[in-house]
């Protein structure tokens, strides 16, 4: 990928991500024009301000930590953590607002995130969610053999039903219906797995896996060790390689091996893996071409490069799953499941038995990532359009809990101060606000070191290292 395509990407990345924050912004901006509020500052991200010009009276920044905005409400529950103090602090003391203005102040920063999210809803609807064939099946295309699922009698081929007692449709864990969702929030020392297998029914009972980490990497959740299945349709051969000389090409789907029906491209890997500290033997590969089937026998072999690589036949990369059906979800339908993403995720959160904690949680950098990696992909522009709906949901209905700093904060406030019929103390007001500031900032920089570790780590990983073979004799 060039370098400008990669400034592209991080414009186009910058503008949405901003595009979500000013629209929650210009919510409450707005409903506080509607009710005659004094509005200091209009800003997007927090920190110091990197930019800043004062229009009739109200001053719009930019600040320099790309995690969030504000608008600067003196009438409100300040956050001059976050905001900073203004310059007009010895002013004289502005009158009081009802407690309903504030109410409305407040509701109107979720209220607009969760309009944009109906608007990319919409736009989702009519456009189409890319949605490929692997992305709903629980069919299962790898089982590493030297861990739990395969000790517990799970192989490739077998269709999951349920996993502890609940039905399951899918694999990827982004709904309470998917395989990996269910692993990873169970609770029991064992997990019970229905699969179906050659007609007939059958539990297997799981011990869970935990992948050791490091201090600096998030704790693994569950794991089973096993993954979907998908077509082994090859993408690229390296020259000079095995795969090479034995005619293999690009859109060759390998369908089993030796003799073998094969679920899943990795039981390929698995093959040459197996020859790292063992005698090296022919594979045969079953091949699918058009309509036509043939079988190819290759030796693997050792490439001069890179050197510390194992014996290997020479597919360097294997083709996402091109069966993609353009589903059109009604905008309903999509904001009623992103927001069962965020109550599973925070009912899962607050369970006293399961493994997920905040660590799990993903901030602005995680965001930025996932744009990134959408907009690379050819249709990616639709799939940034279906994640936007479920962002704003979350959005809209993180900032309604009754937390300080939180729009749902402020609602709170606003109505002990409706019961009491006076406002909360200044002093003690301040305190509380600048508590839970200094807390979320502390939050937001634990959440962005796990998520700016994994981004380095993955891009490390994905790194592309020539492989090269001996030239044929």
């Amino acid at each position: 990928m060039t370098i400008l395509r990669y400034i592209f990407i991080g414009l186009e990345v910058v503008l949405l991500f901003n595009l979500l924050i000013g629209v929650h912004e210009l919510g409450h901006f707005l409903a506080a024009k509607w009710r005659g509020l004094k509005i200091d500052r209009f800003a997007i991200w927090f920190g110091k301000p990197l930019w800043k010009k004062k229009i009739n009276g109200v001053e719009y920044a930019l600040g320099w930590i790309p995690a969030g905005g504000y608008v600067a409400l003196p009438q409100m529950a300040t956050m001059e953590a976050i905001e900073g103090k203004p310059d007009d602090a010895a002013a004289a003391p502005l009158p009081n607002v009802t407690p309903l203005d504030k109410i409305i102040v407040a509701f109107a920063g979720p209220l607009f995130s969760f309009a944009l999210a109906m608007v990319f809803a919409i736009v989702v609807w009519q456009v189409g969610n890319p949605t490929n064939e692997a992305d709903n099946t629980t069919q299962i295309g790898s089982v590493d053999q030297t861990g739990p699922a395969w000790q517990a009698g799970l192989r490739p081929g077998d269709t999951i039903l349920e996993v502890d007692g609940n039905p399951v449709h899918h694999f990827a864990p982004t709904s309470a219906d998917r395989v990996q969702w269910r692993i990873v929030t169970s609770t029991g020392t064992n997990i019970a797995v229905q699969y179906l297998r050659d007609g007939k029914t059958a539990t297997a009972y799981v011990i869970p896996f935990h992948r050791p980490t490091k201090w600096y990497e998030r704790k693994a959740l569950r794991q089973i060790l096993i993954s979907s299945a998908d077509k082994a349709t090859v993408f690229e051969v390296a020259t000079n390689s095995p795969a090479d000389r034995a005619g293999l090409k690009t859109g060759d789907q390998v369908t089993a091996v030796d003799g073998n029906k094969i679920y899943s491209f990795l039981a390929v890997v698995d093959a040459e893996d197996a020859m790292s500290n063992a005698v090296v033997k022919p594979v045969t590969l079953s091949v699918k071409r058009g309509n036509d089937q043939f079988d190819r026998t290759l030796l693997a072999v050792k490439p001069l490069a890179p050197t510390n690589s194992g014996p290997s036949l020479g597919i360097l990369s294997w083709q996402a799953d091109t069966n993609v059906a353009l589903l059109h979800p009604g905008p309903w339908e999509q904001i009623q499941a992103s927001a069962g993403q965020i109550f599973n995720t925070f009912g899962a959160l607050f369970s006293r038995k399961g493994e997920i904690g905040v660590q799990q949680l993903g901030g602005a950098v995680m965001i930025i990532r996932v744009y990134s990696n959408l907009f690379q992909d050819a249709d990616g522009w639709r799939r940034v359009l279906w994640f936007s709906v479920i962002l704003n949901v979350n959005l809209a209905l993180l900032n309604l809990l009754p937390l300080p700093v939180l729009d749902g904060g402020h609602i709170t406030l606003s109505l002990i101060e409706a019961v009491r019929r006076r406002p909360v103390s200044a002093g003690i007001l301040n305190y509380i606000q600048s508590g839970f500031a200094a807390l979320l900032i502390s939050f937001m920089i634990y959440i962005a070191f796990f998520d700016t570790g994994d981004w380095l780590r993955s891009a490390h990983a994905d790194r592309e290292v020539p492989v090269v073979f001996a030239p044929q004799r």
